[in-house]
Order: C-alpha cells, then sequence, then structure tokens
C-alpha cells in the first residue's frame, strides 16, 4: 500500500469535522458486482440503450429484467469492508454524508445512515400504469423463480426508482448532495474515476468550498490532479487502515 498517502489521508480525516464520501462502482465491485465501463465491463456485453435506457425500457421492460436478473440476483452482493469502514466513520461522526453513483444498496446494508443516492436504488419498484409499489424483495424473488414481471393490474411496465440512460438525476438529491460537497471540510472520493457529470463536478464543489480531497481508486480519474492525496488500490484493503489509524489519532480504542 501507498504508506505516506494513507499516512496523510488517515490525517485530514481525523482532523476533520463534516466529511462527504462519493462512492462509484469499484466500490461495488469489489462486493462481485461487475462494473459498467472498462475492457470487462457490463457494456462490452450489454448494450446500455436497450437494456439500461429509459427508451428501451419502454420498448422492451423484459431485457431490462432479464440484465437485472444477471446483475442483482445472480450476484447476491453483499457489503465488502470498505463499506463498513464508511458506515464506522459515520458512527464516529467524522462522516455526515455518503453521496453515491450505485443502486445496490450496499451502503445501507453496512451500516450508513445518511446516504444520497445519485442514480436512485432498487429498494422500491413502481408500476408506470397504475402506481402500484413493490418492494425490492417482492420483485427479487419473482425472479428467483423466472416468472414474468408484471403488475398485479397486468401492466408490464414495472420499473423500479433507479435512474436510466435519459432521464435526469433526481434533481432533490442532487440539490442536497451539491450542498454536502460544499458544506464538508473533506470530500472523499472511492471507486469513481469521475467521468460521469453532473455526479463527477462534486468534488470541484468541494475543492472551490476549500475542503481537502482525498480519491481512493484503483486507476487514475480525469481530475487526480485536484485531490490533496491520491491512492491508488483497492478500497476494501485500504479503508479499514484508514479507519484504524484514525482512531488511534483520535485516540480511540
Amino acid at each position: 500500500m501507498m504508506e505516506s498517502e494513507i499516512e496523510e489521508a488517515s490525517r485530514i480525516i481525523a482532523e476533520s469535522d463534516y466529511a462527504v464520501v462519493f462512492t462509484g462502482a469499484g466500490v461495488s465491485a469489489e462486493s462481485g458486482i461487475p462494473t459498467f465501463r472498462g475492457k470487462d465491463g457490463l457494456w462490452t456485453k450489454y448494450d446500455p440503450e436497450e437494456v439500461a435506457s429509459i427508451y428501451g425500457f419502454r420498448r422492451n421492460p423484459k431485457a431490462f429484467w432479464n440484465f437485472s436478473r444477471e446483475l442483482m440476483v445472480k450476484m447476491k452482493a453483499k457489503p465488502n469492508p470498505a463499506h463498513y469502514a464508511i458506515a464506522e466513520l459515520e458512527k464516529l461522526g467524522i462522516v455526515r454524508a455518503v453521496i453515491t453513483q450505485n443502486v445496490d444498496m450496499l451502503h445501507q446494508m453496512a451500516g450508513s445512515k445518511n446516504v444520497l443516492e445519485l442514480h436512485g436504488s432498487m429498494e422500491y419498484v413502481d408500476c408506470l400504469d397504475c402506481g402500484r409499489t413493490y418492494r425490492w424483495e417482492f420483485i427479487e424473488k419473482m425472479l428467483e423463480e423466472g416468472l414474468e414481471i408484471r403488475c398485479k393490474c397486468g401492466s408490464e411496465y414495472v420499473k423500479p426508482r433507479v435512474v436510466l440512460f435519459g432521464e435526469p438525476l433526481p434533481s432533490d438529491v442532487l440539490s442536497r448532495a451539491i450542498e454536502e460537497s460544499k458544506r464538508c471540510d473533506t470530500f472523499i472520493v472511492i471507486g469513481s474515476s469521475l467521468v460521469v457529470y453532473p455526479a463527477a463536478s462534486l468534488p470541484f464543489h468541494a475543492k472551490n468550498s476549500g475542503a481537502k480531497l482525498i480519491i481512493i481508486n484503483t486507476e487514475e480519474s480525469q481530475a487526480d490532479s485536484i485531490f490533496d492525496v491520491v491512492i491508488y488500490g483497492r478500497a476494501g484493503e485500504i479503508m479499514p487502515e484508514i479507519v484504524k489509524r484514525v482512531k488511534k489519532l483520535r485516540g480511540i480504542t
């Protein structure tokens, strides 16, 4: 691991009164959920226009649910050490908000309370015709049994509350994310290459408001130059080490 960078990141976080964490697909990847971009990403196997856009969903909702069965049901993903480390920093009163691009609810499973889901989540599923709402567990059971996803009203247009291509981010969540980014004194990016806007603009809001910036990722991002500390590696290994050092610096046993 990058010893001096981890030490510096730990010091900054230990001295922080209001840290905000921003996570991308790289955090979920360590729980076994495939990333979307890159040479082994899901978009090399699936056409995002067909399986992950609102236009594709309206043309063929079955394609979306077949994709979801592959992604969410077969994986049975659980939080990894990075998720638990982030949740522990929140319990310590250091992290005040977690902003995530992920829809898998792993942060909540790990114990994080204040989670802003920029792209929504799979927790609730709505019928676009009659408005009936289902919990994800109900839909997941249908997927596991190989059943066709239909509402009780007969409609096949049953959509989870996730943001598909062609849909705007929820304005209230984005506004809160921007507010938290401007308010924090430390902004920590974990598992994101910062290529998707407007989410990728959040570190710049934090920087312009005087926050210290830390990024932990397996590869370079196009915004590395604005960060005070850049750490390349697996978040599941690095974040628990940072938490251990933060607790020591704060005198917490």
